[in-house]
């Protein structure tokens, strides 16, 4: 014989899902998502940190005679967070780039992962704590390539940056 509940134990179980559903929207989901936080929950546990991640493109120029890009970012990194900003490139392609910060350091890794790669391997190009850099790159192979900064302080730092070559922007990585 099948066990039914009856009809006030489900709508008891209904109310129930719906009152915890409506918990985890209000203290996770919003502040993490909106940067809304009713509760003050999600400040405290750092989730509205993640909705403040902004990028602003600046500009973007193409030169037809080489696929050449520029493009100028400004990126927001949270307080005690790190984020990665990335591009697609193909083997051999290059990027000129130049990076800051209004003086605050931050720990980076300038890195690449191979495309079709599913175990997690990259390859750093430089790893270092600076508050600006600027070089130039060429892909080792066709895949995703970019920066990884890391905010240790408990203010978010703002990162101007510029990049000239031949990519695909990917931007902000979660």
């Amino acid at each position: 014989m099948q066990n039914t509940l009856s009809t006030p134990a489900l709508i008891k179980s209904t109310v129930i899902a719906l009152a915890i559903a409506a918990i985890a929207l209000v203290s996770f989901i919003l502040p993490a998502e909106y940067n809304i936080d009713p509760t003050g929950i999600g400040e405290k546990l750092g989730l509205t940190a993640l909705a403040n991640t902004t990028v602003t493109i600046e500009q973007q120029e193409q030169n037809t005679d080489t696929l050449e890009l520029s493009d100028s970012f400004d990126i927001t990194v949270p307080a005690g967070r790190g984020i990665e900003f990335k591009f697609d490139m193909r083997q051999f392609k290059k990027m000129k780039y130049e990076w800051s910060t209004e003086g605050s350091a931050l720990y980076f890794d300038l890195h690449g992962e191979p495309e079709g790669d599913t175990t997690g391997y990259y390859e750093s190009y430089a790893i270092a704590t600076l508050a600006e850099m600027e070089g130039s790159f060429t892909a080792p192979f066709n895949g995703v390539h970019g920066w990884y900064w890391k905010n240790k302080t408990d203010q978010a730092i703002n990162v101007k940056l510029k990049v000239n070559g031949e990519y695909t922007l990917i931007g902000l990585k979660k």
